[in-house]
């Protein structure tokens, strides 16, 4: 606990019970609010405060304005329990505008022992601007984006407080500050720490349990994280991102952080930057992204290892060619070389996929034409096809010396391990996707959704036409053995990874609709876009809402195929839109066209869900809490009654109001397509003010 006994000339008594702002600030006569108090002129001084809540209504006027020097405190034993300020106003911040603020603290100000609360959606507890202050055992909870905001050059100490479900976070530190943050217990906020631009400051003996992310990094931030416990998040333990270079322990002052039970990473380096990280406790099974551990507490293959091949040395793919190697999956030639740029034939790459995967047989195969008993690797082509890693050709021929391509490798892999799912939007990582051909198109989706696919020199350059080389195919290979389970992942650049960093983006972080969003992400249900962004303000296309509807609701056929004379079979959406449209989800126009790039309309995506559901009809009643309901086209009215009555119609910024002739943005698809999974109970409800509700 933080020592506030101070020299103080005089101490102010509030009380916002009893107390009477026309009193003289005693013990015996406190006054009433905290804004009467800032108004004696006598500094230093220290303002008691009794139990109580202040807010607008006690006769507060925000923001408080804490001046220099002045401490307000509380009570620090129980963290300002019964404390309560409660309120928000408008700040104009020297760096960012006009803010909704509680609390300013300026220079060499205290709060101590007290409960901060902004209830404001865009609220902040505290703001923090090149100042110096100290925030002890406080608590700070349901503030409406951060509950401390600190930027410019400030130096806060911040130490012994609870950050208690926050909107969007916990602390945010920005500009150019520093700090301490000490002994704080971060839980149930989006984001317990935000660390961005230049920011360097010490995280050091803090707990973080069960956030969204526990810290997350960006740009140019450079903290030093010390003996931090970090568990039990829904995401992610520790995300960096942009430059940013955290400070995880050196040989001379090891970490010490502990990661345990986070929900999908421990760490997670989105930069091409390599991390230290020296005697921190995690589960290497949840770490992603080019890191180097020195003194682990358990064994991770490691980045850099030694070869005895002797064209292997400082090779991209030395660790997953030894990593077979070691264990008799793939082997070498004579001469003691590798040979990794070399191609592998099909014969050669059965060979590897018998030895590397022990799965049952599938259904009986013919025998090859020409694949003769006496072959070498007879065998292992029969072994390897009876696990359906790898089938005829349609004359029976298996083409034993033909040389093995990057597309063939991808879906040889992906109907092997009988992986499923694949969103097509996620093709959009590759620059060259154009060319990956339309029957393969699912199985490149499904294999880089489950990091199968290496790429090298250029990670977003797939060549799916080309022939592998070996050590592509010892990196695929190494990664499909991964996703079963069978061997740790290894830290490589190349490693394929679609997943955008949503959960650091903060337009989606304090978006109306960040909850559905990321609820379908956490599913692998939608992606963001290719450039990292999930942009969710902006216009959805037939196309792109199509792909979502047929990776969500995986329907089945109700109608005959149609084929749009505007969608070839090498467009990206090609099979989405005919999933879609065969089960009743979209059609097309009188032309027979499509229109896959035409914006959808919030009207056709309710009335599309309602179609492709087969709902239920509901009386046209429910229509009337909505305020435009007057302007709903007749033939449509009978199903957006049905999705009110279902809780799939989803109105931004007011319930009531539905837009049906508006262009649906990404967050609202987003928003009534997750309604409408809960609807057929694949996912639990979400609670959200923007759900309407025609009760």
């Amino acid at each position: 606990m933080v020592n506030s006994t101070v020299v103080a000339t005089l101490t102010i008594y509030v009380n916002p019970t009893i107390g009477n702002d026309a009193n003289a600030g005693t013990r015996l006569n406190p006054y009433k609010t905290i804004t009467r108090a800032l108004k004696v002129t006598t500094t230093p001084k220290v303002i008691q405060l009794a139990c109580g809540t202040y807010n607008t209504a006690s006769g507060e006027i925000f923001p408080l304005i804490i001046p220099v020097g002045v401490m307000l405190i509380g009570h620090e034993a129980t963290k300002g329990q019964g404390i309560v300020i409660s309120g928000s106003g408008k700040y104009e911040s020297e760096s960012f505008g006009i803010q909704n603020i509680t609390l300013v603290l300026l220079n060499y100000a205290q709060l101590m022992g007290v409960t901060v609360v902004n209830p404001t959606k865009k609220g902040t507890g505290v703001w923090i601007e090149s100042t110096s202050p100290i925030l002890a055992n406080n608590t700070f909870t349901k503030c409406g984006r951060e509950a401390v905001f600190v930027s410019g050059s400030a130096k806060p100490l911040i130490q012994e407080n609870v950050f208690l479900e926050n909107g969007v976070s916990g602390l945010v530190m920005a500009g150019d500050s520093k700090g301490e943050v000490l002994n704080n217990f971060f839980q149930k906020n989006l984001l317990g720490i935000a660390i961005s631009d230049y920011v360097e400051c010490n995280v050091l003996k803090n707990t973080f349990i069960e956030n969204r992310n526990a810290i997350a990094l960006s740009r140019d931030a450079r903290p030093i994280l010390r003996n931090n416990l970090i568990e039990n998040n829904i995401q992610t333990g520790l995300l960096v991102n942009g430059n940013a270079a955290p400070d995880l322990g050196n040989p001379q002052n090891p970490g010490g952080n502990i990661f345990r039970d986070n929900g999908q990473f421990d760490i997670e380096n989105a930069t091409s930057a390599h991390l230290l990280s020296v005697s921190n406790n995690l589960n290497y099974t949840k770490v992603k992204g080019i890191i180097e551990f020195i003194n682990p507490t358990e064994d991770i293959v490691p980045v850099s290892v030694n070869t005895d091949f002797s064209d292997m040395a400082g090779h991209w793919a030395m660790a997953f060619v030894e990593a077979l190697h070691k264990n008799n999956l793939m082997n070498g030639f004579p001469d003691g070389t590798f040979r990794p740029e070399a191609p592998i034939t099909r014969a050669e790459y059965a060979d590897v996929i018998a030895r590397s995967f022990q799965l049952p047989s599938g259904k009986k195969i013919r025998k090859f034409t020409d694949v003769k008993r006496s072959f070498w690797a007879s065998s292992a082509i029969e072994r390897a096809a009876s696990m359906e890693f790898i089938s005829a050709f349609p004359d029976g021929t298996f083409r034993p010396m033909q040389n093995l391509t990057r597309i063939q490798t991808i879906v040889s892999l992906v109907n092997g391990l009988k992986l499923s799912g694949g969103n097509p939007n996620i093709l959009g990582v590759f620059g060259d996707s154009a060319q990956i051909p339309s029957a393969a198109t699912k199985a490149v989706a499904v294999a880089t959704e489950n990091l199968l696919i290496v790429n090298y020199p250029q990670i977003k350059l797939l060549e799916p036409l080309r022939d592998i080389t070996r050590a592509e195919v010892a990196a695929c290979i190494y990664q499909a053995l991964v996703a079963s389970g069978k061997q740790k992942p290894i830290s490589s650049p190349y490693i394929v990874n679609p997943n955008v960093e949503i959960a650091s983006d903060t337009e989606v972080m304090t978006h109306w609709a960040a909850g559905f969003i990321q609820a379908l992400l956490k599913m692998g249900l939608t992606h963001g876009f290719a450039h990292e962004t999930f942009e969710p303000d902006k216009p959805i296309t037939r196309a792109q809402y199509a792909a979502l509807v047929a990776v969500c609701f995986n329907p089945t056929a109700k109608h005959p195929a149609t084929e749009f004379t505007d969608v070839p079979k090498d467009f990206w959406a090609y099979n989405a839109i005919k999933i879609a449209a065969q089960a009743g989800f979209v059609g097309g126009f009188r032309d027979r066209t499509f229109r896959p790039e035409q914006n959808v309309l919030r009207l056709q995506v309710i009335v599309s869900l309602v179609n492709g559901l087969g709902l239920k009809a509901a009386d046209n009643n429910s229509l009337l809490g909505l305020s435009d309901h007057n302007i709903i086209p007749s033939y449509a009215r009978s199903a957006v009654a049905t999705a009110t009555q279902n809780k799939i119609v989803v109105n931004y910024p007011d319930s009531k109001q539905f837009h049906p002739n508006r262009e649906a943005t990404r967050g609202e698809v987003a928003a009534m397509v997750y309604q409408a999974l809960v609807v057929v109970r694949q996912t639990p409800s979400i609670n959200s003010p923007y759900i309407f509700s025609h009760s």
